[in-house]
């Protein structure tokens, strides 16, 4: 069922990239970016990330981000999550965190994204069979497609892993995240 999961969500990516006709950077921005006040190199957004089986995982995590240059951008965001692993009576909980972020347009709808986050949440001890709340470390990689819709919104579907992975003490129940997201 998760092979049928995956095979769906790539034939949808890959759907709906043939289908963009119009061609525009995550923003609209000029060669000469000093020129450009800061307040319109910013840009605001969120993702919305959903896992579900043995662990359900459900992302709420707005953005905000600042164009650097016309094809490189940083930003900050925060993130709240619902988890529930059903292995566990009492597995369910909520996770909350930041994370800070780099983005480099590669092509004009392809990109390169970095991004370390930092979370709190109630995780399962193995030793004492009970959960306490622990910070836990990501470190994400990966890249994405932006798909646009106007001159300054659109849509991002990332595609990222967690080089930092440890199956014991993170919220994730794979290395590997997909994200859809939003930025205007």
């Amino acid at each position: 069922m998760s092979l049928l999961k995956n095979k769906f969500a790539i034939l949808a990516f890959v759907s709906f990239a043939f289908f963009q006709t119009n061609s525009f950077a995550q923003r609209e921005i000029y060669t000469d970016s000093d020129s450009i006040p800061f307040k319109d190199r910013l840009y605001f957004g969120g993702n919305f990330g959903m896992q579900f089986g043995t662990i359900t995982l459900i992302d709420l995590s707005p953005l905000a981000g600042v164009m650097i240059t016309p094809r490189f951008s940083s930003g900050l965001g925060i993130t709240y999550q619902y988890f529930n692993d059903s292995r566990y009576s009492g597995g369910e909980s909520n996770a909350y965190g930041g994370r800070i972020f780099s983005r480099f347009n590669v092509l004009p709808n392809v990109f390169l994204h970095g991004e370390y986050e930092k979370l709190n949440y109630d995780n399962y001890n193995f030793l004492t069979e009970r959960f306490s709340r622990i910070w836990s470390d990501a470190l994400f990689l990966g890249g994405g497609y932006f798909a646009p819709f106007g001159s300054r919104g659109g849509a991002n579907f990332t595609f990222l892993y967690n080089v930092l992975y440890d199956n014991l003490q993170s919220p994730y129940g794979e290395p590997y995240v997909i994200r859809v997201g939003f930025v205007m």
